[in-house]
């Protein structure tokens, strides 16, 4: 009766939530990408590769020589130039279904070092004004931007906008006539300030409204009334929690939460298709390989916005990008909707996954 009971939990090894997320990436990740799942694992686990997206708004006139000169190439104009010698092989129009130039964005320029180049970008420098002259990002994370392919005075809505990186490269376009950039976490939102005021004059910041709203119930605030809307949602973030063990959502009392992540994420692209006028376009990207957050919650919303809100929404054909940046990025050729940007120890970008819509 009076046996001593051993505290277990005070007692048993604590597992690090970087080998849990890794054991529980190898047990679901190996069904759905199969054979390509140990070489995405081996770049998960290493270096991740950057990209310096350039600031349009600083004196910085000459930095794309100082980047060519280490090699570093535009890969977003590089993209462009190859289908515009693309289109000029085949000269008919209609073999190049849908067309590729278009969609992009010229004015945003990011360099990159080939694949391979491990080389590292040096820190951002500030001009004259104290602008910076350019932004070090997953290069992957602009294609869901360069997807919404923003035109001129759109009303643009970020949704899920901290750190930043996303709402800088919308406002790079030149085209936002107003940009509403929300995250519900404060202490985030600031960091998402720190890089406004780090990049961009004050005459363009008066075009951006920063928020704090929880963004599921963004249609009680704004619905229906912007061009393009970008859903960039919290998930899993895969590539941090095989990294470091700080803000890990596979740490064990954070469990409940990480089941939650895909009833949070099709919240937030509801809210989103609610908050696009009708003809407005939206892009959902996540930073996860998990098909439970990518294209299952694309998959459900599409349901639920027909069969709750009488909204027809129309999934937008992307695999152009999967030809225009072959070169810089590895991508999932057997993406049921959407794209998927894999990580590859000789292109460490990603992982990106996006999918655009159009409410109709």
């Amino acid at each position: 009766r009076h046996r001593h009971k051993e505290k277990w939990a005070a007692t048993a090894p604590r597992i690090p939530s970087t080998r849990l997320a890794l054991h529980y990436f190898d047990s679901s990740y190996s069904l759905h990408l199969g054979a390509l799942w140990p070489s995405v694992r081996a770049a998960l686990l290493c270096e991740q590769k950057y990209g310096a997206l350039l600031n349009n708004f600083a004196a910085a006139d000459h930095v794309p020589q100082e980047l060519e000169l280490l090699n570093a190439t535009d890969f977003i104009s590089e993209a462009t130039q190859k289908a515009q010698q693309w289109q000029r092989e085949t000269m008919t129009q209609a073999e190049m279904s849908p067309p590729l130039c278009p969609s992009i964005s010229s004015k945003i320029k990011c360099y990159t070092f080939p694949r391979g180049d491990i080389t590292r970008f040096r820190p951002a420098r500030p001009d004259a004004l104290g602008l910076l002259d350019y932004y070090l990002m997953d290069a992957s994370s602009l294609l869901p931007v360069l997807a919404l392919n923003v035109q001129p005075d759109d009303f643009v809505l970020d949704l899920c906008a901290a750190p930043g990186g996303k709402t800088l490269a919308l406002l790079q376009t030149g085209f936002c006539g107003h940009l509403a950039a929300n995250d519900v976490s404060i202490s985030r939102t600031k960091r998402l300030y720190q890089v406004l005021h780090s990049y961009v004059p004050r005459e363009v910041r008066d075009i951006v409204s920063v928020t704090s709203y929880d963004g599921r119930d963004w249609d009680q605030v704004k619905g229906g009334t912007f061009h393009k809307v970008l859903v960039d949602v919290p998930c899993t973030t895969d590539r941090h929690c095989v990294m470091q063990e700080d803000n890990n959502i596979f740490h064990k009392r954070r469990t409940k939460e990480r089941q939650m992540l895909p009833m949070l994420q099709l919240q937030l692209l509801m809210a989103g298709i609610l908050a696009a006028k009708p003809g407005g376009e939206l892009v959902y990207s996540t930073c996860s390989l998990s098909p439970l957050q990518n294209q299952c919650v694309v998959e459900r919303a599409l349901d639920v916005a027909e069969a709750q809100f009488n909204i027809s929404v129309h999934v937008e054909d992307l695999s152009h990008f999967r030809t225009l940046f072959q070169d810089t990025f590895s991508f999932f050729s057997d993406c049921r909707l959407g794209e998927l940007v894999l990580p590859h120890l000789t292109a460490n970008f990603g992982p990106m996954y996006f999918c655009k819509l159009r409410r109709m």
